[in-house]
């Protein structure tokens, strides 16, 4: 009975990996792991390994996706920051230049 349970577990586990792999975005890229993580999960409580489907929950549903969107939205900002200062930095020098020139 517990045969076909397993097989479409497998199934959600493998369409959410491939989906993982595909997504170029890191922010979904991020959500689709987590997803990947809970159907894990749910693989290894129909596998009857409630221990290991509740560390997969902890680390690769919740802490791992966590991090990654952290870490996206971090150096986004030093991104954002970048392109900032390189606009200022080139304001003053077209001040500096326009007033030679005059």
């Amino acid at each position: 009975m517990d045969d076909p349970l397993i097989v479409v577990a497998l199934l959600l586990v493998a369409a959410s990996a491939t989906a993982a792999v595909a997504v170029r975005d890191p922010v979904r890229q991020a959500l689709v792991l987590s997803v990947l993580g809970v159907t894990l999960a749910v693989l290894f409580t129909v596998m009857q390994a409630p221990d290991v489907a509740l560390s997969q929950l902890a680390v690769g549903a919740a802490l791992t996706p966590l991090l990654l969107l952290l870490s996206v939205r971090k150096i986004g900002r030093r991104e954002q920051r970048a392109r900032q200062g390189d606009g200022k930095e080139n304001r003053k020098e077209n001040r500096k230049g326009k007033g030679k020139a005059r």
